[in-house]
């Protein structure tokens, strides 16, 4: 068996081509430097353990004894984990986006010894197929480009590296922030929002909770219902389809159909945080149960499948496993999720089997249509086509689940993600008044804290033991607004004078204190041929638009205008995207929107459960909570500088509210 230098790393995605024929590197200077000693390109191949199609290139292809020997013979390979290394990643995908259109994992681009890009692309077939060269005919051609016709790479390197240079650079300009960007945002929702089926857009559709955000947000600004209908819809439908696990909870990545119906099946942490926060805005706007079902069973899920033993939360469950036991290695996409009707009728019983199977939209023959790997013959993908009062069965068929070979868990801790998590139990600790999710988040946010800051200084991810990778932007917002829920969750004083240890340390570390904004990496990192300012919410929110706001809300509890200048610095940096490409950014239309709403303040008093409990029932954005001792319990609500009269009973916060 073949051992390559990934062996010694600890991402489980880069482990799984240790044994690849591929001399693999991972990325750093001893790899760059055999790549000036030896005068050859670097091949650098980007993805994550749970991608399908990287699976596809390595058994195609990183495995295949011919390929290895060209890629060893003419390249110096680099492995990168686009979770562990967003930094990296997000820099090779701009190149890859701007010269082929678009980009996707697995992510292959070949660079000169000094990490310039020249060549790019995706998945690459192992032959000519798919309407895409094979990979052996574009290993050759790069290689002997680079032998004949170096001098036309490296300028065309050095060139496209200058235009994707001015295309990042962002900068407080003299363009001011405008309003009517947010009602220019809204009406584009409108726009190619399905009315039927909820989502935006044709097939595929993606959750992309950023947008459910600005849309909540937007109809508490203006009153217009429509903005809250598009959010509720699309939830609804989300959580009837077989994108939402149906036995287990939790929701998968993204679905391949416009009716949320076929779904591509891996799950991600940060598509269960940001999503279980859109059910329990949901339920708060409507009062109505079947969103915090749904939120609930997100949060069962994380606790039951995605939890390590420490308190902290696993990155993914692959979207690929193996039918059969006795057949590992015959992994196909969903096979752990999918049902024949027979499997049904043999756990349930006939007349309980049939009721399910109505309920949940089984076929005898199986109810995906258009199956063109023959991976669902027969199959079901579980979806509510009616309501079903669950007597025991779903137990039952989760029980007989458990026994299928598992699909691969990623199992490294990431330290953005688990923060997004930690926000969500915070939040349905608060909302759904639930103890038990209070303590996962506290549990998360000490191993956090305890274990990923090393030498003083957060680090990206936690893995068998190791924390490495210094931290980046979005670890440190999304982890200051994590501390700042759970401290409007508790009223623990350190969780605030964490939230503002973490703020300032962001601030040393990324801000761009000339023009505004953040960098992504941090000061000083000498490994990269570009420092970008990211701010597209896509299906994780940017670490932009989460700085400011944590920023404007850390302002709000502390009372630092320089929290708040910081924020107001970054919103003006984007301004032109703002104005311009509103929808791009709806994250950060949530904090434009944050900073221009009315200072709003909740001061409790006394002992004052009830009341807190009574105000946490109701959907208030941009109202920050505190809470302080007191002879009674009173809830004070402080708008625009002026208290109104405090209340002092459900009833009375109840008008207040209302």
């Amino acid at each position: 068996m073949h051992t390559n230098p990934l062996i010694h790393e600890k991402s489980p995605y880069l482990l799984q081509h240790a044994h690849n024929p591929v001399e693999w590197h991972p990325w750093g200077e001893e790899a760059f430097r055999k790549a000036r000693e030896q005068d050859k390109p670097i091949f650098l191949s980007i993805g994550y353990s749970t991608c399908h199609w990287c699976h596809v290139m390595e058994r195609e292809s990183f495995e295949q004894e011919h390929i290895a020997q060209i890629l060893n013979e003419h390249f110096i390979s680099i492995k990168v984990d686009r979770e562990e290394r967003p930094d990296v990643d997000r820099i090779y995908m701009l190149f890859v986006q701007a010269t082929t259109g678009s980009g996707g994992w697995p992510m292959s681009v070949w660079i000169t010894p000094e990490l310039k890009p020249f060549y790019g692309g995706t998945y690459f077939p192992p032959d000519n197929r798919y309407g895409r060269p094979g990979f052996p005919h574009v290993l050759h051609q790069l290689a002997d480009a680079w032998r004949e016709q170096r001098a036309n790479l490296v300028n065309s390197s050095v060139n496209i590296l200058g235009e994707l240079e001015k295309h990042a650079s962002v900068a407080s300009g003299d363009e001011a922030l405008k309003a009517e960007s947010l009602d220019a945002c809204y009406r584009y929702f409108q726009r190619t929002f399905d009315k039927r089926l909820g989502g935006f857009g044709n097939a595929p559709k993606f959750p992309r909770p950023s947008v459910l955000n600005f849309l909540f947000r937007y109809y508490h600004r203006t009153g217009e219902e429509d903005a809250r209908d598009m959010a509720l819809l699309t939830l609804r439908e989300m959580a009837k389809g077989g994108m939402n696990d149906q036995l287990g909870g939790g929701f998968h990545r993204y679905s391949v159909d416009e009716r949320w119906f076929v779904p591509h099946f891996e799950k991600m942490l940060y598509d269960q945080a940001q999503l279980a926060i859109s059910y329990l805005e949901a339920f708060q706007i409507t009062g109505d149960a079947q969103y915090a079902t749904t939120a609930r069973a997100v949060f069962e899920y994380v606790l039951r499948d995605m939890t390590h033993e420490g308190g902290a939360f696993y990155s993914a469950e692959d979207a690929d496993s193996a039918p059969d036991a006795a057949k590992p290695n015959e992994k196909s996409e969903g096979a752990f999720f999918i049902w024949s009707q027979e499997e049904i009728g043999a756990l349930l019983g006939p007349e309980r089997g049939a009721a399910f199977a109505r309920a949940f939209g089984c076929m005898p023959n199986g109810n995906v249509e258009s199956d063109p790997h023959g991976e669902f013959t027969g199959k079901n993908i579980l979806y509510r086509r009616e309501d079903w009062q669950d007597s025991g069965e779903i137990a039952i068929l989760l029980a007989a689940r458990e026994q299928r070979p598992r699909p691969h868990l990623d199992d490294k801790i990431l330290t953005s993600w688990n923060a997004m998590m930690i926000s969500a139990f915070a939040r349905g600790a608060q909302v759904l008044d639930e103890p038990r999710y209070l303590a996962a988040a506290q549990r998360a946010a000490t191993f956090i804290d305890q274990t990923l800051v090393v030498g003083g200084r957060l680090q990206r991810r936690w893995r068998d033991g190791e924390a490495a990778i210094d931290a980046f932007l979005d670890d440190y917002s999304a982890l200051t607004l994590a501390h700042l829920d759970l401290y409007e969750t508790t009223f623990a004083p350190a969780h605030l004078e964490r939230a503002r240890a973490l703020a300032l340390a962001m601030l040393e570390q990324f801000e761009d204190k000339q023009n505004g904004g953040f960098y992504s990496s941090p000061v000083g990192n000498t490994e990269l041929v570009l420092r970008l300012k990211e701010d597209y919410d896509g299906a994780e929110p940017s670490g932009n638009s989460l700085a400011a706001q944590a920023l404007l809300r850390l302002a709000h509890h502390t009372g630092e205008e320089a929290f708040r200048e910081a924020a107001a610095d970054t919103l003006a940096a984007f301004a032109t995207r703002i104005n311009e490409q509103s929808v791009t950014v709806p994250q950060m239309l949530c904090a434009l929107m944050e900073s221009l709403a009315a200072k709003s303040e909740m001061l409790f008093s006394g002992e004052a459960a009830e009341l807190i409990r009574e105000f946490r029932r109701h959907y208030r954005p941009f109202t920050v909570v505190q809470s302080q001792p007191g002879d009674r319990p009173a809830a004070a609500l402080c708008e625009n500088f002026v208290c109104l009269q405090p209340a002092h009973s459900v009833e009375e916060l109840r008008g207040l509210l209302n």
